[in-house]
């Protein structure tokens, strides 16, 4: 248990610092830092796909279309869109929504599949997103005091707008990818992520293309195909790619093979918690204190969720 929970908050402090890539090269649009990561990681998987060549072809041609749809959306899709709203509202907002995840899921799983895995009572689950809104408040209130009489309300409230897309994203990716795997037992999870890493390559390389093709015709100026900082780029982005698309997830999953189910809810915290303490060093400051507050509620609210034990569907005679 103490192990596991060791890596899940390894897996958190490497995934944390994907809200701060954007930040150090905010002159790269977030289209094309997803499908540098992925092209990264897509090379990173592929010695371990040669390693694992023999499971990886007992799956049929419906498994790589499956492979090929998780990683567009959970992959390229989810951090296009993260990397673009943390360039208008800043990693904190950003940050704390993406945080809003094991509810998010949970209460899509409750709508979703509550037949199937028991449901959580609406009476208990609300004070939780209740307190988490109010966090959610705060941050927002502590970000919009530090803005100037210039400030884009326009560009903010895209920015918004994308981060709640990367979390519907990333609500489909999971609940998805764990339908896949209860049905298919007979495959291993680690070959079943090795998959999805190989489809990322070609799709990442795809959308690089297409990424630079745009850019050439939006902004002429902008030197391709690595951009004006290309050294930094090319750096970041294996970085990224190696440390928090392959490493990370090992960690996570090394943890997930020695915590209870139950527990692994709450300790995707981690993650929102080392984004922001990954953030505020960047910045060189301590949070104020209204985005504390916030800080505080989203995990209150997170953790209360998460101990709510599913109730049993109960199907009429």
């Amino acid at each position: 248990m103490f192990a596991g929970i060791l890596f899940a908050l390894a897996a958190g402090l490497m995934w944390g610092l994907i809200f701060v890539g954007p930040l150090l090269i905010p002159d790269y649009p977030g289209t094309l830092q997803s499908a540098g990561r992925y092209v990264a990681f897509g090379l990173v998987v592929l010695p371990l796909a040669w390693l694992d060549r023999r499971r990886l072809r007992q799956l049929a041609r419906k498994d790589w279309i499956e492979a090929l749809k998780l990683s567009l959306i959970g992959n390229l899709l989810y951090y296009a869109f993260l990397a673009s709203a943390i360039q208008r509202t800043g990693a904190p907002i950003s940050t704390m929504i993406i945080g809003t995840l094991p509810v998010v899921i949970t209460v899509t799983a409750n709508l979703c599949y509550g037949h199937l895995e028991g449901r959580l009572p609406w009476r208990k689950l609300t004070p939780a997103l209740l307190i988490i809104a109010v966090g959610l408040a705060c941050v927002n209130a502590a970000e919009l005091q530090t803005q100037g009489p210039d400030f884009d309300w326009s560009r903010y409230l895209t920015g918004l707008g994308l981060a709640v897309l990367a979390v519907a994203c990333w609500t489909w990716y999971p609940l998805r990818n764990a339908l896949w795997l209860r049905a298919h037992p007979q495959h291993k999870p680690s070959s079943w992520a090795t998959a999805q890493g190989l489809v990322t390559l070609p799709q990442a390389l795809v959308f690089y293309l297409l990424v630079c093709v745009q850019l050439h015709w939006q902004q002429p100026e902008f030197a391709l195909p690595f951009g004006p900082q290309p050294q930094r780029f090319l750096l970041l982005m294996l970085g990224i790619g190696l440390i928090c698309s392959w490493l990370g997830t090992l960690c996570w999953n090394a943890a997930s093979q020695r915590v209870p189910t139950v527990i692994m809810g709450p300790l995707i915290v981690f993650e929102t918690l080392a984004g922001l303490l990954w953030t505020f060093l960047w910045r060189q400051s301590w949070p104020p204190l209204l985005t504390a507050v916030g800080i505080g509620c989203l995990i209150v609210g997170v953790i209360y969720a998460m101990r709510i034990k599913p109730q049993p569907h109960i199907t009429a005679v």
